[in-house]
């Protein structure tokens, strides 16, 4: 295969429609007939509903149904990971009367406008008997369990060295301990595009435009709940508007949605509030994570435990795998324990948020270890580079490829590392406190099994389809990019499809997974649709390459060729009166799984001002170096890790839930006080990749890419901060009023104040 487009900054091909506005997403679509769904919610976080008063709402002109559970639509149980999908949700809407969260669905008001539905829902009254809700950690401890697994391995991992009893032990014998607790709060996703369901009958089948990070998934767990065949429901979503997650399971609003359109007769569209959002569709659970690391004089680490508690729903277990997934790898150590705890609560179920367990767990991990580093009066960098993992720990397995003290060295020449005062509080500038940070960043390669079809066609172009999904991380282009370069044709000669549950088998977009999967399957595709083509040119008397031996024709560069005659593969299909030629493969991992371990890494810097005064932190610049493999897509990939450092920023420094623990409210469930990362909160963005090509994990060597970006960044920024400060702030977010006092002289800012 050429590379004559892999690892070049291309323009997106989706992004004409997506800035005229042509960009159809599952919102948008207008059918005849069409009528809209508005749904009731619970206005207490626990008990049940003693009754429910509709008929305002129904004697209300353009209502057609009111849905609630004492007049319910039946539903089925969704399905789990172990069957092949993933409910959000497992227990469907309205079947019975409790109420486990504030913000439950309670009802569904289909009416002839959205207006009309949602006046109509206003006048509903609904009756419950109440009772008081968990909604802290101190109450939620009181059921707290162990989950049966974290990520296929027990609950608690514990690597110890010979003649150690306990990592207890081995830290007591460490002559340097490090021991601190971090907490995050809940986050929220956040997309710009809310969750929206179009869902149309035509007979027995079900077609439904839905807002879906996994169009094959989503129909699987819809078949389940509507109760029927699977192969009766087309599902598709050619594009997303944001997800990071929240998109990649099914909620229930979307087969209560399809339940109504299919008892009504006509088409009904549900779209989700703001506040809706907050409630309906998982979260990123909040957590308390103890860490302690153990180490010699040197720097060199002897132990390291973690201990983490996440927040869970009483619906569903979700595991937020912060210890797992992190201290259980990155570095190298002769004793490591990491262990998981959940903790119930009366929320809405929490879910996949960009880089699960890596994001939370890795603020804690790399804060650790700088604040080990400050203990030891060591370098953050040289204390890394100490406890290099060359190997997975407890499995000895290789990496496929590992370039992390790369990424630490080049990040550090090109951010200026070495100008970095270690003496917190040292650089001053004006009423500014400066100060620089680094940490990790690291997140699992995952593939998949894919399927994609390659269709050369008559006109001279070449179909690229596969049921896989662009959430606006530029799977479109990749589909184009990896095509052209198969094919050997521009990339305006390639016509990439997806978004249709119709299409060839490919894996929900989450995990970083969809280069990795879909890309080997194109290779795939494209040579068998070669041979394919050059079997019927072969055999055809109408062909110009008729009766000539298979070994002296080839395809090349859009041609074939052989016997003195070239000609493009277009005008040789017109000739012998075909329109196109097609062929279907698959890809999947093998048994490279079992001999190695694949992960990305990276490195990154960032340089940050807090005022002496207030507690502002504003950031000045951002390094980020990535160990990724092949870079298909320079422009987005570059694109790709500053959406993730923006997504690190707002975590560290203005996100999180406000859970009200008497109500189990969400106090800020808007966009005005939820704050998230906006152009003002973000400096100027370095990027690189390493670019060494990881052809263990796949024949192109790609791995995934949406996700690492925000790994390191959260402890990057509270690292800075405390060189700035002195002040070390162990929860997120950090706020000013975290940070104050500074050190300052106190008459003195009372006369500044007056």
């Amino acid at each position: 295969m050429t590379t004559k487009n892999i690892g070049k900054p291309q323009d997106r091909v989706d992004g004409k429609l997506k800035v005229t506005g042509r960009a159809m997403y599952p919102g948008d679509r207008r059918m005849e007939n069409l009528a809209y769904g508005y749904l009731l919610t619970s206005t207490v976080a626990k008990g049940s509903i003693r009754a429910m008063d509709t008929s305002g709402a129904e004697r209300t002109r353009g209502v057609l149904a009111v849905y609630t559970p004492f007049n319910p639509l039946k539903l089925y149980r969704g399905l789990d990971s172990s069957e092949g999908a993933n409910s959000g949700e497992i227990q469907p809407p309205l079947q019975d009367a409790r109420i486990l969260n504030y913000g439950q669905i309670i009802g569904l008001v289909v009416a002839e406008s959205f207006e009309q539905a949602r006046d109509a829902a206003a006048l509903v009254t609904t009756q419950y008997d109440e009772d008081n809700p968990v909604a802290s950690w101190e109450t939620g401890m009181e059921n707290a369990f162990t989950p049966e697994a974290v990520g296929g391995e027990s609950a608690t991992i514990k690597i110890l060295s010979e003649g150690v009893s306990s990592i207890d032990d081995a830290i007591k014998d460490s002559p340097v301990v490090l021991d601190a607790t971090y907490r995050e709060p809940i986050y929220h996703h956040n997309p710009m595009e809310p969750h929206a369901t179009t869902a149309v009958w035509q007979g027995d089948r079900l077609t439904i435009y839905d807002a879906t990070q996994g169009v094959v998934a989503q129909r699987l767990d819809l078949a389940a709940v509507l109760g029927i065949d699977e192969d009766m429901v087309r599902v598709l979503c050619p594009f997303v508007g944001g997800g990071f997650g929240c998109k990649g399971s099914m909620w229930m609003f979307s087969p209560l949605t399809a339940a109504a359109a299919r008892a009504l007769g006509r088409s009904v569209k549900t779209i989700l509030t703001r506040e809706q959002m907050f409630t309906l569709v998982g979260h990123r659970p909040a957590l308390i994570q103890r860490l302690t690391l153990g180490a010699k004089p040197d720097g060199t680490l002897q132990a390291v435990k973690h201990d983490v508690r996440s927040t869970v729903s009483f619906s569903k277990v979700f595991v937020e795998a912060a210890a797992h997934r992190t201290s259980r790898l990155l570095y190298k150590s002769t004793n490591i324990q990491v262990s998981q705890t959940l903790v119930p609560w009366n929320v809405g179920g929490p879910t996949f948020m960009r880089a699960p367990g890596c994001a939370p767990g890795m603020f804690a991990l790399e804060c650790a270890m700088d604040e080990l580093a400050a203990k030891l009066r060591i370098d953050p960098i040289e204390l890394r580079i100490k406890n290099n993992a060359e190997v997975f720990p407890g499995k000895n397995v290789p990496w496929s490829s590992k370039n992390l003290v790369e990424c630490y060295q080049l990040g550090a020449q090109k951010f200026g590392w070495s100008k970095r005062n270690p003496e917190p509080g040292a650089i001053r500038d004006g009423d500014w406190l400066v100060g620089m940070g680094m940490a990790s960043a690291l997140y699992p390669a995952h593939r998949s099994q894919a399927s994609v079809k390659v269709r050369l066609q008559a006109d001279g172009t070449a179909e690229v389809s596969s049921a896989t999904q662009d959430l606006g991380t530029g799977t479109w282009t990749v589909l184009a990019i990896v095509g052209a370069d198969s094919l050997e044709l521009p990339i305006e000669k390639i016509r990439p499809e997806l978004g249709d549950s119709a299409l060839p088998h490919a894996p929900t977009s989450g995990g970083s997974t969809s280069v990795a999967s879909v890309t080997p399957a194109i290779q795939r595709a494209a040579e068998s649709a070669k041979r394919k083509l050059i079997q019927f040119v072969l055999r055809d008397k109408r062909s110009p390459f008729f009766g000539m031996r298979a070994e002296d024709v080839v395809y090349r560069d859009g041609k074939i060729e052989g016997g003195g005659k070239s000609a493009d593969f277009g005008s040789v299909l017109t000739a012998i009166g075909r329109g196109a030629v097609e062929a279907v493969e698959m890809a999947e991992p093998g048994e490279e799984e079992q001999k190695y371990a694949f992960h990305s890494f990276g490195a990154q810097f960032c340089e940050l001002r807090v005022n002496r005064w207030t507690g502002e932190v504003r950031l000045q610049r951002i390094t980020s170096v990535m160990d990724i493999g092949t870079v298909v897509n320079l422009k987005a990939a570059r694109s790709q890790i500053i959406g993730g450092i923006v997504f690190g920023i707002g975590m560290a420094l203005l996100e999180g839930s406000v859970l009200e623990e008497k109500t189990g409210r969400y106090g800020n469930a808007n966009f005005a006080d939820y704050l998230v990362a906006t152009n003002a909160d973000v400096p100027y963005v370095d990027v690189y990749f390493i670019d060494k090509p990881d052809t263990i994990f796949n024949p192109l060597g790609a791995r995934g890419i949406g996700e690492i970006g925000i790994t390191g960044m959260p402890a990057a920024i509270a690292n800075a901060v405390y060189n700035a400060t002195g002040n070390r702030v162990r929860d997120f977010p950090i706020l000013p009023e975290k940070l104050l006092p500074l050190g300052l002289n106190q008459p003195a800012i009372s006369m500044a104040l007056r």
